[in-house]
């Protein structure tokens, strides 16, 4: 009889995706943040350059697909995706590279929060705050489509600095990161001398 402690398991999802496989999951995450920026981009190409009425100006797949634009779950599901993107790929980070990503995940589960409000108020049929249509609490102060811009470049921001951070660990951090996004090789090199 082999006992339990004789006998591996295979690591689980997330711990694979934090270790072997936590380049590809970045760079699968990563693809989809940059395509959803470049839907904002086009939006607001639509609205400034090309003079398009807000409601008009539905990205590139609203183009096509106008519904897309219009559904609050769509809005909903990507907030949702992406602050959980944030929370499964955060493992795979330390040191400083962790502290940012950390600070893009708070981000996001506030602009979630937002998105859940108006999520809430389209599916009761209600709105909050005495407004018109359904609104967040930022939507307030600031028109949606610059509200979206800003919320998409304070969660951006801080993921680029820690990917940049993860990509050119220091010693300390080199030697607790568990994934294979750096070579082990960095560890080789020699210490720069003091002269």
């Amino acid at each position: 009889m082999v006992s339990g402690s004789a006998i591996a398991s295979p690591p689980g999802v997330i711990a694979r995706i934090n270790g072997s496989h936590h380049k590809a999951a970045l760079n699968l995450y990563l693809f989809i943040v940059v395509a959803h920026w470049a839907e904002h981009l086009v939006q607001a190409y639509q609205i400034w350059v090309l003079g398009m009425p807000r409601p008009e100006a539905r990205g590139v797949l609203g183009w096509y697909f106008p519904w897309l634009v219009t559904s609050e779950w769509l809005h909903y599901g990507y907030a949702l995706l992406m602050l959980v993107g944030l929370f499964l790929l955060r493992p795979g980070f330390v040191g400083r590279a962790r502290t940012w990503w950390t600070v893009a995940l708070v981000i996001q589960f506030w602009h979630h929060i937002e998105h859940l409000l108006l999520l809430i108020q389209v599916q009761a049929g209600v709105t909050f705050f005495g407004a018109a249509q359904p609104t967040s609490i930022v939507q307030l102060f600031l028109a949606r489509v610059e509200l979206h811009l800003f919320y998409n470049s304070i969660v951006f921001i801080p993921m680029v600095i820690a990917m940049y951070l993860h990509l050119r660990p220091n010693r300390a951090e080199l030697a607790v990161t568990t994934c294979n996004c750096v070579t082990r090789s960095r560890s080789n090199q020699p210490a720069p001398s003091a002269a």
